[in-house]
């Protein structure tokens, strides 16, 4: 049964990080040929230190006519919320209810408390069940 599955079952792995210290732009190319929104971002101890939406570049950078080959990704920095591997699914969607959240970076907290995988609204709808999905969605798109 969906419920029974972990994060580790539901998410993607193989998710690229964007240096701290590399620039918007940078993250903005690798977003291009990830083809993804949105990138964790790996400090000096290639550990999850925050993350970067593609809307975060174009609202916090280029409309206020910051050049983005001039920002470090890692100003951009801000509360951020992931889950544990071994969290089951329903863990995984209330975090994400919760906070109103797309995209949930895995953390393999046994492992050396490593990045493991992203979960995204996609993932949701492959291995969660419609109710599941529908619930998720209208927690997360409800307008307060």
């Amino acid at each position: 049964m969906a419920t029974k599955q972990r994060a580790r079952d539901i998410m993607t792995s193989g998710v690229q990080c964007v240096g701290a210290h590399q620039t918007l732009l940078d993250a903005a190319k690798m977003m291009r040929d990830l083809n993804v929104g949105a990138l964790p971002i790996c400090g000096d101890n290639n550990k999850l230190a925050g993350m970067v939406t593609d809307r975060d570049i174009v609202i916090k950078c280029i409309a206020e006519g910051i050049d983005p080959a001039t920002v470090q990704a890692g100003t951009l920095e801000q509360k951020l919320h992931w889950i544990d591997a071994e969290a089951d699914a329903g863990d995984v969607l209330r975090t994400m209810e919760q906070h109103q959240i797309k995209r949930l970076p895995v953390i393999d907290v046994k492992g050396g408390h490593q990045l493991v995988g992203m979960i995204t609204e996609a993932d949701l709808a492959k291995n969660l069940t419609d109710a599941q999905v529908a619930e998720f969605a209208t927690r997360v798109y409800a307008t307060v």
